[in-house]
């Protein structure tokens, strides 16, 4: 089995490379390809991959290549896990936006939609590479933001499905919480990608006793404290939002924050600096303890179980996944593509069935969503006009002057990476 991690000089690739290791009973992986644009960091990560699978008694081989197309040759499953532009260019979506009052963030508000249109065309060019190559293979996309970018992928008539860490890591948390194994926590999560609600937390299975009002009650302040959120939102809410809903119930809190403190870009061009740094090490083999607070938890787990699944039947029946609509939320188009469980084969992803969503939150989500197939034209089509459409139907945006001045100045930000700017 080959499999293909675009973007494999990423500071995250140890830790995927980690779940590699230890789970390879679940995907046996006979030969990892890391390709990536950026030789100095394959010429430090693809060694200490190569070590920390010597260290687990991983069999498979590993390779390292600047050869994009060599890399998807012949791949079952490419994973993409690419940043266009870099930190610089995360820096600059989270800076600008701040100017005219908006949340600066790099998967979200205007800041996302840069990131989206830097990212859809180069992902589609990889996607066309590996159709190529091999049309059966999987893509499984963890390149914000991802919701916009699977869309392409399933517009295109690729084999895609997104992947985010956001419901494994509540998972984990949730099962700590309770007392229970993580298998036996299931999860009612509902939304878009970077917009879901935790309606259902069950037991034992996805027909199991709901347990969310009493992880509420008697964890309610420890669940509030990691979200940001005020405790007695969370009760009124009766829902446990992801982190990312604190851009939009506290939109102006974020920005005041965001204007006095150093941004989390700053933050993690710092840290990813000081991985490379251990990196080099040639006796280091397995993930620092740092690469913890770059982001991304579990997010091997999630990797491993969903191509496991699509390639040979394994890993979980029931994953979270970004996949089209096709009905499952009603108030949303059937092209729509919405984050909740679904049942994984060979064949890709079947949504289970969803309960009816509160309006609170299926407004929102409706509103993202008409957002989201905006961008996505502006990504495939480019102009100005496309650009102001999209921001100014964003709900962190939504004033004309903002969504005119926003324009000018993503385009300014991101001229070398937009082709007809």
């Amino acid at each position: 089995m080959k499999l293909t991690v675009v973007g494999g000089g990423s500071t995250y690739t140890p830790e995927l490379i980690d779940g590699f290791a230890r789970l390879r009973d679940v995907l046996p992986i006979t030969e990892l390809v890391l390709t990536d644009p950026a030789t100095d960091r394959l010429d430090l990560i693809g060694p200490l991959s190569r070590r920390i699978f010597a260290r687990l008694g991983h069999p498979g081989r590993i390779t390292t290549t600047t050869d994009l197309d060599a890399a998807v040759d012949g791949a079952d499953a490419v994973l993409l896990q690419l940043r266009v532009g870099g930190q610089a260019a995360r820096l600059q979506d989270e800076t600008w936006p701040l100017d005219c009052g908006c949340v600066g963030q790099e998967t979200t508000g205007a800041g996302g939609l840069a990131k989206a249109l830097r990212t859809v065309p180069v992902v589609l060019d990889i996607a066309e590479r590996v159709r190529r190559t091999n049309p059966d293979a999987w893509i499984i996309d963890f390149t914000n933001p991802v919701g916009i970018v699977t869309r392409a992928l399933l517009q295109a008539g690729h084999r895609a499905l997104g992947l985010c860490n956001v419901a494994i890591g509540l998972q984990r948390k949730f099962a700590a919480l309770l007392g229970a194994a993580p298998a036996d926590v299931h999860l009612g999560h509902v939304g878009l990608n970077h917009l879901t609600w935790e309606t259902a937390v069950r037991l034992g299975g996805p027909d199991g006793e709901d347990v969310l009002p009493r992880l509420l009650a008697d964890h309610g302040d420890t669940i509030a404290a990691d979200l940001r959120l005020p405790r007695p939102v969370l009760t009124r809410l009766g829902v446990i939002p992801s982190y990312y809903l604190r851009y939009f119930y506290a939109h102006d809190e974020v920005v005041e924050e965001a204007r006095t403190k150093p941004s989390r870009a700053a933050e993690v061009a710092a840290m990813e600096k000081e991985l490379l740094s251990l990196y080099a090490d040639p006796a280091l083999d397995r993930k620092p303890a740092l690469l913890a607070r770059r982001g991304g938890a579990f997010y091997s787990e999630a990797a491993v179980d969903l191509a496991a699944a699509l390639l040979r039947g394994a890993g979980s029946e029931h994953q979270v996944v970004n996949t089209l609509n096709n009905g499952t939320l009603p108030f949303l188009p059937d092209d729509a593509v919405v984050e909740v469980p679904a049942t994984i084969t060979a064949e890709g992803a079947r949504p289970l069935p969803v309960a009816p969503v509160d309006p609170l939150f299926a407004g929102l989500m409706a509103n993202v969503t008409a957002y989201e197939d905006l961008a996505l034209k502006a990504a495939l089509h480019g102009g100005r006009d496309r650009v102001f459409r999209a921001l100014l139907a964003h709900p962190l945006v939504g004033q004309y002057a903002y969504a005119d001045r926003l324009t000018d100045d993503l385009i300014a930000h991101n001229r070398e990476h937009l082709t007809w700017a």
